[in-house]
């Protein structure tokens, strides 16, 4: 992770005085009801409530101003959408723009919710899904539909983390149909080592559950829009009922201020990580986007300004139960959970076979057992001799 511009805007952004009082950080403004000291007051709050004017509750406050604000700046967009969770922000950003009868793209090694949203509830809306191969590049134009209205991108893919070559899908899309709106979810990149907007998308989506909020107890995400797409998004969302809470929205503000610098601890230990891994006998190959043994480094490496600490790795053998339980229930830094982007350090690990059923576009290309992890703020030393002690007990 590199540039001092985006330190400083880390730490700047969101910070107006209107949402601060006073204080260094803004206010914590919970409310439902606006009161208004009259008609006329009432009647210019709602010609600017989408413009940050105190309406609702459920518009938000100043609190989820500051955040939005901070979000619009740090990505490039238009504006800044919240939304209790990322799946949320993922299904909400799709709904905004999709009607019954149309057709969407969507990489097929997307993160499994969001494909179960597609074959569930955009089926049941009479919206098809077409899944690619997220290697696919310019080939994508193929696939296009005259009543396709969505491409949804996301890189590092779920899981086994390629990285897709977006300029050259982003350009092969829009050579067939400028109108189609394309997302990614840049949860990954935490909104800010890939500046989507920038590359032509129209929306970054992330769960700030991740880093944003960095310490593994609050949930939210975001979707960050250009300028043609910022109204529509807005109140289409609105219209459904997104908001987040008061609480939360702060939360992220303030996990904010040191986001910079907790990104650069865990790339910094992940690459030494990885970089140990594979050297490791057990081990058949390391999917970090830093390393040269992921698929689609080499667009790493051109669009990416720096890593954070998620990644993957696959084992040479296939791991039987008995074995797997003993390799993940035994570690000492490494705890077994969902989510990532805290500061702790987590692992979880899928079958080939497992992967194949959540990879509709083709096969996964391995027979090993995939373990997953997120490397925390841990001694980079613990964590190694941590794995280290794990394939000791696989033998």
């Amino acid at each position: 992770m590199s540039s001092d511009k985006l330190a400083t805007q880390l730490v700047s952004a969101g910070r107006d005085k209107k949402f601060s009082h006073g204080a260094v950080n803004p206010v914590v403004q919970r409310a439902s009801s606006i009161v208004f000291d009259s008609v006329k007051a009432k009647k210019a709050a709602t010609a600017k409530r989408a413009d940050g004017a105190l309406f609702y509750g459920r518009r938000g406050t100043q609190t989820h101003f500051a955040l939005q604000q901070a979000m619009t700046e740090l990505e490039g967009g238009e504006g800044c959408a919240l939304y209790p969770c990322g799946a949320a922000a993922v299904t909400n950003s799709i709904l905004s723009f999709v009607s019954a009868g149309e057709h969407i793209l969507m990489t097929g090694a997307a993160y499994e919710p969001t494909q179960d949203f597609c074959n569930v509830m955009l089926a049941k809306m009479n919206v098809a899904t077409t899944y690619y191969d997220p290697m696919l590049g310019e080939g994508i134009a193929a696939l296009m539909q005259a009543n396709t209205s969505v491409v949804f991108l996301e890189s590092p893919s779920s899981i086994t983390m390629e990285i897709q070559d977006i300029p050259a899908i982003v350009k092969a899309v829009r050579a067939v149909n400028p109108d189609v709106i394309i997302m990614i979810d840049n949860t990954w990149a935490a909104g800010v080592l890939f500046k989507a907007l920038e590359h032509d998308i129209d929306i970054s989506i992330q769960a700030g559950t991740k880093y944003i909020i960095g310490h593994s107890d609050y949930m939210l995400g975001t979707a960050v829009a250009n300028k043609r797409c910022w109204v529509q998004l807005r109140e289409q969302s609105y219209l459904m009922g997104q908001m987040v809470d008061a609480d939360t929205a702060y939360m992220a503000s303030r996990g904010l201020r040191t986001m910079g610098i907790r990104l650069k601890q865990h790339e910094a230990a992940s690459i030494q990580v990885a970089n140990w891994l594979s050297t490791c006998a057990e081990v058949e190959r390391v999917n970090h986007p830093a390393l040269p043994s992921c698929k689609g480094h080499e667009f790493y490496k051109r669009d990416f300004n720096g890593c954070n600490g998620l990644f993957s790795f696959i084992l040479k053998d296939k791991l039987s139960n008995e074995q797997l339980a003993n390799y993940l229930d035994n570690f000492v830094h490494f705890s077994m959970a969902y989510s990532w982007g805290g500061y702790e350090s987590l692992i979880l690990a899928n079958q080939a076979a497992e992967l194949n059923r959540i990879r509709p576009a083709g096969d996964v290309d391995f027979t090993g057992t995939l373990v997953r992890l997120h490397i925390g703020l841990e001694d980079v030393e613990d964590l190694i001799a941590d794995l280290d002690a794990g394939f000791a007990r696989l033998k």
